[in-house]
């Protein structure tokens, strides 16, 4: 059965405080990442490729105690101080508030402004006593045991500054990882496109008079309008209001939408049986709106989905057109397309076909990692893997994505053999990574040399504050409270498949990565769950020496 873990609708988690915050008796922990002032910054145009090539090697994986570093660690986190929500500045500010105020045609045009980087400190991780391996081994072997996790449990458990592997069992064992498959997917788009870039929604004239292509690029999170699934989006009611002006007054008769950009098939083969009707997928298409939602206003749990959401998309912008959905019909953009600025038009015959009307952005890939991890936004995940593809030139399909994506990490200097992909968002149980591939990942997303990375560490849920961990490490009577706010993971669940990767801050303040990995799992989900916990629990409260 493909049951996912994305419990939860992308804003939902980071917009408001806890539905059920901790007792007043809990204390929560929080990650030593204090995170200074943003620092201003002046609009700069937005990322239209790659970034530069991969500075500094990643680190090299040790057994024993290496070289001690000062690291960098990105803080984003929310943290509960006298019942006050605090949160760094970025996509949250932003989703809590703002003047409401729509943007101009001429406004949403515009190439929007570089997003400041990621806060981040110089933590003293390499400061804080270091754990032992036989420490660690003594206090998780025993709960490694009892966890009724099955006969495949592998793990691996690193310190961050060092490098040295604190903990190992089957740590370069192949397992199905499930949705821990999208921290690979992160640091991979991330990499490849770079923090700052926008996926772009464009529309050209199209080649007889009256017609208008609109041009998917795979930005999941559009909106009709307003009042979409994910705040912040770009939406197609702006964009209609830019093609209006840059027609002069003309009126479009017909819309053709082009979501040639992602190939088919729009499910990947290797899913299971109940993946398109089950709520937490849905047909990969280069235009959507609300990640293929039909009701953009259920963000938890199970949502219907669109079965051709880029029909839909299309129906949408015709709507906001003046159109009725009968004048919508799939097609190609004019060769060339995107071509020439409105401006350049044939005299009395309107804009030369080809000839770009209007373009909105999605926000950062920043910001779309973010959502993607915080929530295990599925069809997010899929979309960001494609990217990967694009920036590679490869097809943007699932095997062009995956191969993109192992490409990528071999280019970050991760060993490309413990890496086996079918999808990017973790759905496809032929997936396959290893847990110091994971811990490995997380080591390069933590420390300075890819700074690029840092949104990684950005959109890691918090126990029992956000994401697919709000309602984790809460309970008294599994002794998991100590874990919360102290680990900050990604969470990944198939049928009989239960996974958690991330970083935790140990009761010494030394920050290890971690990847817990179990894909024969006997148990019902939540006496897993249970058991991961209490795992990276026991981690939390080591001091191990």
């Amino acid at each position: 059965m493909g049951r996912q873990d994305s419990q939860h609708g992308p804003g939902d988690e980071t917009v408001r405080l806890p539905l059920h915050p901790p007792e007043q008796t809990q204390t929560i922990r929080l990650p030593s990442f204090f995170p200074p002032p943003a620092p201003p910054h002046k609009p700069q145009p937005a990322l239209s490729g790659p970034p530069p090539a991969p500075g500094p090697q990643p680190p090299e994986r040790k057994r024993r105690r290496g070289l001690a570093t000062f690291i960098v660690v990105v803080l984003l986190l929310a943290g509960l101080v006298a019942g006050a929500a605090i949160v760094r500045p970025g996509p949250v500010e932003d989703w809590l508030g703002g003047d409401g105020s729509e943007p101009t045609p001429t406004q949403a045009a515009a190439e929007t402004p570089e997003p400041p980087p990621s806060p981040v400190l110089v933590a003293s991780a390499g400061d804080a006593p270091e754990p032992s391996a036989a420490g660690v081994k003594a206090a998780l072997d025993p709960v490694v045991a009892a966890a009724g996790l099955g006969s495949s449990v592998n793990i691996s458990v690193t310190d961050v500054a060092t490098g040295d592997q604190l903990y190992a069992r089957g740590p370069d064992v192949l397992t199905t990882p499930a949705s821990t498959t999208k921290l690979v997917t992160a640091a991979a788009v991330l990499a490849a496109r770079g923090p700052a870039y926008r996926i772009p929604t464009r529309v050209v004239a199209g080649e007889k008079p009256g017609e208008v292509v609109i041009i998917g690029g795979g930005d999941a999170t559009l909106s009709a309008g307003a009042t979409g699934t994910y705040p912040g989006a770009a939406r197609l009611d702006q964009l209609a209001k830019q093609v209006k002006a840059a027609l002069g007054g003309a009126a479009p008769t017909r819309v053709i939408v082009d979501s040639t950009l992602f190939p088919a098939p729009a499910f990947e083969p290797s899913w299971d049986p109940d993946v398109p009707t089950g709520g937490f997928g849905a047909a990969t298409t280069a235009l959507m709106i609300n990640g293929a939602r039909i009701n953009p206003k259920i963000t938890h749990g199970y949502a219907e989905r669109y079965a051709k959401p880029d029909i839909a998309a299309g129906q949408a912008f015709a709507r906001a057109l003046g159109l009725k959905a009968s004048a919508v019909t799939s097609g190609k953009a004019p060769a060339g397309a995107p071509g020439a600025s409105a401006e350049a038009t044939q005299a009395g015959t309107g804009p030369a076909p080809g000839t770009e009307l209007g373009k909105v952005e999605s926000p950062p890939i920043l910001r779309l990692v973010e959502i993607m991890l915080i929530d295990s936004d599925n069809v997010v995940a899929e979309t960001l893997a494609r990217q990967v593809a694009i920036a590679k030139d490869l097809p943007a399909s699932y095997a062009g994505g995956a191969a993109a994506t192992k490409a990528v990490l071999a280019d970050l200097g991760l060993p490309a053999a413990e890496v086996a992909l079918s999808d990017g968002s973790g759905l496809s149980r032929k997936n396959r990574l290893s847990p110091t591939l994971l811990t490995d990942v997380l080591r390069l997303a933590a420390g300075g040399s890819h700074p690029e990375l840092s949104g990684l560490m950005a959109g890691l849920p918090v126990a029992a504050w956000s994401g697919t961990l709000r309602e984790r490490y809460r309970s008294p009577a599994a002794d998991n409270r100590a874990g919360a706010g102290a680990v900050r993971a990604k969470t990944g669940t198939l049928g009989g498949v239960n996974a958690i990767s991330g970083v935790v801050t140990t009761a010494d303040g030394r920050l290890l990565a971690f990847a817990v990995l179990a894909d024969k799992v006997p148990v019902g989900k939540d006496r897993a769950e249970a058991g991961l916990d209490k795992i990276t629990t026991t981690l939390a409260g080591c001091g191990c020496a």
